[in-house]
């Protein structure tokens, strides 16, 4: 009976605990090990001198009641009593000339004010606009609702008829990219700022047109409290399952009896023996350490060989002793001359703020974040090294220089500063090359996306990996649905029928 029957999960992140949770669901008994003394993973914040500065969520797709996605986070209890804060913009790209592109959520109202920059371009700015009213209606989480490897005919075809009308507009946005869109703008301002729209130029159209359409629509909010809180909601829903983690508690290899997983071993030297063993964690770190590379096949090294592109950043965060709540919320400046932090040069810098959450600042005060895109081998390279900190160091004052000239008088208002390399990613998760959100969505990988990859390695039984190794884009909701199917194909081997319950508000953080 699947309550004998015990699931070792290796990492608390979004996709370990999901997987947690339904397996206590559906009566397995589970334990997860975390490397970290926090839950999260990457869907964490961090507090200094009383600001909070978020690492993780932009938006969350599913925070909309009875809207795609939010099922599961109902099952996870992770907006149970917890307000959403939406936004009508996603972001304001601007000029050095001072023109602005505002990205707003309402079709209508984005498709006048575009056309307003530049009227020549109306027919591409109506395509743009017909998007997002087409994909207001589109249920991403269909997709995910089921393992691939599970679904019957009538499956299939119950998908395919929920599908058609969009058959055209996915095969028509999915593979362009906002980069390829944007160059197709006359206007010289458009044709520099769409491709910066959705915050990377690689990005599909269709994941962009489909954010707006669920930020129109109140499904992509912003929950209070932030991704900690957040989390720790889903914390609280799994041990009130009765599930199991161990905080500290690095996995080291996962142990295998004629090509079965039957446990992990801890680098403590500790052993945990299971039934099933689902890695949560890095997908390199899992195959080719964990697993000293015994279970791979051809495709699976050429997705691990470099060829899968990977988003390497430098957060830089600042508690700055001014209110911004009168500027947008999420700002991204093009520049006539670029910036040069270590090494590479930006002829852009997104600026966010997050006053919008008065819980994350003190009163009157804002937390400020700048991300940039950067090479991990460098900061690799350096670490350890007195260079290191004196390149943290540089690369916050070149930005506090930058936000001087936009925001005057900030410098002396700054508080607390903070810089989080790409070896600060890969430390505080395991994540390779310090990746923040395992494989990066652009258009190359958008199918890999839909069609999702495998969660189980070639030769190897009882074993499975869940999160963002596994799911294109990395989003939150996608690697909550991932730990959901791994438990799906779990109780399909056992024979089990596969179910959920909902979170109660007494399971939920108040």
């Amino acid at each position: 009976m699947a309550e004998d029957k015990k699931i070792l999960i290796i990492g608390a992140g979004i996709a370990g605990m999901a997987t947690g949770c339904f397996a206590q669901m559906n009566g397995y008994q589970s334990e997860i090990f975390e490397l970290h003394d926090l839950p999260g993973g990457l869907c964490t914040a961090w507090e200094r001198q009383g600001y909070w500065f978020d690492g993780c969520i932009h938006y969350l797709f599913g925070s909309g009641a009875n809207q795609p996605f939010n099922q599961v986070w109902q099952e996870l209890g992770a907006l149970v009593n917890r307000p959403i804060i939406n936004h009508d913009t996603f972001m304001e790209v601007i000029g050095a000339d001072g023109r602005t592109l505002t990205l707003y959520a309402d079709p209508d109202r984005l498709q006048d004010h575009l056309t307003e920059l530049s009227p020549r371009d109306a027919d591409l700015i109506e395509d743009l606009c017909d998007g997002v009213r087409l994909f207001m209606n589109f249920d991403m989480s269909a997709l995910q609702q089921k393992p691939k490897e599970l679904m019957t005919m009538p499956d299939w075809r119950a998908m395919g008829q929920q599908m058609l009308p969009y058959t055209l507009p996915l095969a028509k946005w999915g593979p362009l990219s906002a980069a390829e869109f944007g160059s197709q703008f006359s206007d010289p301002f458009l044709r520099r700022a769409v491709p910066q729209m959705f915050a990377w130029p690689e990005i599909p159209m269709m994941a962009g047109l489909s954010l707006l359409a669920y930020m129109h629509t109140h499904n992509a909010g912003f929950p209070a409290g932030g991704s900690l809180e957040f989390v720790r909601a889903i914390e609280q829903r799994y041990l009130a399952l009765g599930g199991t983690i161990h905080y500290k508690a690095q996995v080291e290899k996962v142990l295998v009896e004629d090509d079965t997983a039957v446990g992990v071993r801890l680098y403590d030297d500790r052993e945990f023996l299971g039934d099933f063993v689902v890695s949560c964690a890095d997908g390199h770190s899992t195959i080719f350490e964990m697993l000293d590379g015994h279970y791979v096949d051809r495709p699976l090294e050429r997705t691990y060989d470099g060829r899968m592109p990977i988003l390497s950043q430098l957060q830089i965060s600042l508690g700055v002793n001014r209110d911004m709540s009168g500027e947008p919320h999420w700002a991204l400046y093009l520049l006539d001359e670029p910036l040069h932090i270590t090494g590479q040069s930006y002829d852009c810098i997104g600026v966010k703020h997050y006053c919008f959450d008065p819980s994350l600042t003190p009163p009157g005060k804002s937390a400020v974040v700048i991300m940039l895109r950067t090479d991990y081998h460098y900061w690799q390279r350096i670490y350890g090294r007195k260079l290191y900190d004196t390149e943290q160091r540089q690369a916050a004052d070149i930005c506090i220089d930058f936000l001087e000239k936009k925001y005057p008088g900030i410098r002396q208002q700054i508080e607390v500063k903070d810089v989080a390399t790409p070896v600060s990613y890969e430390r505080y998760t395991g994540n390779h090359l310090g990746s923040t959100c395992g494989w990066l969505l652009t258009d190359k990988t958008m199918m890999k996306m839909i069609q999702g990859m495998k969660k189980q390695l070639p030769g190897l039984n009882n074993f499975y990996m869940a999160g963002q190794w596994v799911e294109p884009g990395g989003s939150v909701p996608l690697v909550a649905m991932s730990g959901r199917n791994v438990v799906q194909l779990i109780c399909d081997k056992d024979e089990r029928p596969f179910h959920t319950t909902t979170a109660q508000p007494a399971t939920a953080l108040p």
